[in-house]
């Protein structure tokens, strides 16, 4: 955000901790449905071989997801701390298709006028709703991240590991997820993480920051986790160019992913030169005999 200077029984776990709001300053892990972190090491598995696996799961996932399509809800709130009340707020609502090539398309569905007053979107702001939001950590990404092991923690009904994940490096140009992600200990797939992007620019009369977030993952189709909810918010606090004063706007972000649906392609009959996909096949074999 750039402040405006001018003016199923696996898978009901997300209802249940929706039903508890994150707070501006509580970590995820301080919710309702959340057991003590047991530092204990797993059984039946290194750490190791835990990363490995839900790396070649995440690979796994990444490559399904992009053959679903799904509906991409985005709202972004200001607050006004003194009535509690919304004034301001980006929405939009976005279809992920596939045409009949199957090149995947986005077709905005909803988007009323953008009312935020007081920051404005920025390239950095719509990047993480694409990339770090939905975060996938793949055996092809992990080597960018330091992943240490943390712990087993009970969440809701769901036996999960729990690692910090922190870019080792950042490169210039570049932006990483940083924070804590639960891995189911039964399908070995992360089902949920709750963090912040970095790096974030923090400077004076530039500042481009946006707020932690907390992603949740549903099963699909039995046997893929894929991000389904994500809430963000806090106060950010951007301290203002050319000596004006410091302002500090309160922010609510919520991302859902629904209404997953394979595609399934369909093939092209082509005959003289017509594409005839959609008529009856014509008969080219020669009348039976009488």
């Amino acid at each position: 955000m750039i402040l405006k200077i001018a003016g199923a029984a696996r898978t009901s776990f997300v209802a249940a901790l929706l039903a508890a709001p994150l707070a501006l300053t509580t970590p995820a892990t301080a919710q309702q449905g959340f057991g003590p972190l047991d530092p204990a090491p797993p059984s039946g598995h290194t750490v190791e071989e835990i990363i490995q696996k839900f790396g070649e799961k995440e690979a796994e996932f990444q490559q399904a997801r992009d053959k679903y399509t799904y509906r991409q809800s985005v709202k972004v709130d200001t607050i006004d701390d003194g009535s509690g009340k919304v004034d301001g707020e980006y929405q939009q609502v976005t279809d992920i298709v596939f045409d009949k090539d199957g090149k995947r398309l986005e077709n905005v569905v909803f988007a009323p006028q953008n009312s935020l007053q007081r920051v404005s979107m920025s390239p950095t702001d719509f990047d993480e709703i694409e990339h770090r939001l939905p975060f996938i950590l793949t055996t092809a990404d992990q080597p960018l991240y330091n992943i240490k092991y943390q712990g087993r923690q009970k969440v809701d009904e769901l036996d999960t590991y729990v690692f910090d994940v922190a870019p080792k490096q950042i490169a210039k140009g570049k932006h990483y997820f940083q924070g804590k992600v639960w891995v189911d200990q039964q399908d070995m797939e992360i089902v949920m993480v709750s963090g912040t992007t970095v790096p974030q620019d923090t400077r004076p009369g530039h500042e481009d920051l946006q707020p932690p977030f907390t992603t949740y993952y549903e099963q699909v189709d039995g046997k893929y986790w894929f991000p389904t909810y994500t809430k963000a918010e806090a106060v950010l606090r951007f301290a203002g160019g050319g000596g004006g004063p410091a302002e500090e706007v309160h922010m609510r972000s919520v991302v859902k992913f629904s209404d997953y649906k394979q595609y399934h392609s369909t093939a092209r009959i082509i005959y003289d030169g017509q594409d005839i996909t959609d008529q009856k096949q014509p008969d080219t074999q020669p009348p039976a005999k009488k």
